[in-house]
């Protein structure tokens, strides 16, 4: 089993835990269930939690909202994303004539992205919305940094960092894009 302090260096670093966990090579399905299912009811759980105990303290308008519909759109949602962003991941990388990714690889990347905006959602347990919006910030920051040294790790022809930059700001700005339209979705219920 990869070593914590190995994952937590991956953001940070292209070698430390990226050709361990590479030469794992887990599956897409094994990815699926082992690391995204799990991860992703994290903040559904902590969202209704939030929704139903915080209500209005935390932010205007917030008890008013149906959590249980809202939660479970919300899982499903991130189930959904993990499956389109492997395909975007792949389908961004392998556009470029300097770099090219699996679509194992590519999964095993949309599946590492998301773990510090899924653990961010343990901050609801704190009742303050500024705190988690920096939090979630954070997350987003250290997402980034995943997306751009994971990319430079697990992709053949690296030699070009600007293009790995290039395809992070694209894969980045697809997920943001795309979570976002689905926020003002949820919102307006």
């Amino acid at each position: 089993m990869m070593k914590v302090l190995s994952y937590m260096k991956m953001p940070f670093s292209f070698h430390d835990g990226w050709q361990e966990l590479k030469a794992k090579s887990p599956s897409i399905p094994l990815l699926a269930w082992c690391v995204v299912l799990p991860m992703s009811l994290l903040p559904p759980v902590m969202l209704y939690f939030a929704g139903t105990h915080y209500g209005d303290a935390f932010m205007a308008g917030f008890a008013d909202r149906e959590w249980r519909f809202i939660t479970t759109i919300l899982f499903l949602a991130e189930l959904l994303t993990f499956f389109i962003m492997g395909w975007v991941i792949h389908a961004v990388v392998n556009g470029t004539e300097q770099l090219t990714i699996s679509y194992q690889d590519a999964y095993l990347l949309a599946a590492l992205a998301p773990l510090p905006l899924w653990a961010s959602a343990i901050a609801l347990w704190v009742p303050n919305l500024l705190f988690n919006a920096l939090v979630a910030l954070a997350a987003l920051v250290i997402s980034c940094c995943l997306i751009y040294h994971g990319l430079q790790a697990l992709c053949t022809r690296k030699e070009h960092d600007v293009v790995a930059i290039s395809a992070t700001y694209t894969i980045m700005s697809a997920g943001i894009l795309g979570w976002g339209v689905l926020l003002a979705v949820i919102w307006a219920y």
